[in-house]
């Protein structure tokens, strides 16, 4: 079966960051880092910082590179002992396991949890993975569909289609 592709516009991407910035600003938790998650996570990150004008740092998960993330999350963990707040920001909660490995990592690190929450902007409401702000959510049961955002739309029809076969259990 071929993954059906869903585009996303990006005047819809926009409306998804300015609907995390509102959720952060009607609940008054203000971070002093926005963190990008790499790859998806930097793109809607930049923008979430232009809107707020909250610093941004990024973190590479997505590259696999031993150890590459290790010493940020432990700067960030020291961060937070210190009482200053952390956000971390990805394009999609849908597995939850880079969320998991990033707030495992912090914690390893000795954060402080209340320090650290997470935006996204569509989150899978059966991921493993809880997150504070969201600007849609999905039920990964129901919807099937392959998420492509503005930033993943300059790669080939037939790349996306293999990223998206790569991960069947998100698609059967």
């Amino acid at each position: 079966m071929t993954p059906d592709l869903a585009f996303i516009a990006y005047p819809e991407f926009v409306a998804d960051v300015q609907a995390v910035s509102a959720a952060l600003e009607a609940e008054g938790w203000i971070p002093d880092h926005i963190v990008g998650i790499g790859r998806g996570g930097l793109v809607p990150a930049v923008y979430l910082s232009h809107r707020t004008g909250i610093s941004l740092l990024s973190v590479d998960y997505s590259s696999s590179v031993p150890s590459f993330a290790g010493e940020l999350m432990e700067k960030l963990a020291v961060a937070t002992r210190e009482g200053r707040k952390i956000l971390l920001v990805d394009d999609i909660n849908d597995s939850g396991g880079t969320i998991e490995a990033l707030r495992k990592s912090l914690i390893d690190h000795g954060a402080v949890g209340t320090c650290v929450r997470v935006a996204v902007l569509i989150d899978n409401q059966r991921s493993r993975a809880k997150v504070d702000y969201r600007s849609r959510t999905i039920d990964r049961l129901i919807d099937k569909r392959w998420f492509v955002f503005p930033w993943e739309a300059m790669a080939e029809r037939r790349t996306l289609l293999e990223e998206a076969e790569a991960v069947p259990e998100r698609l059967a």
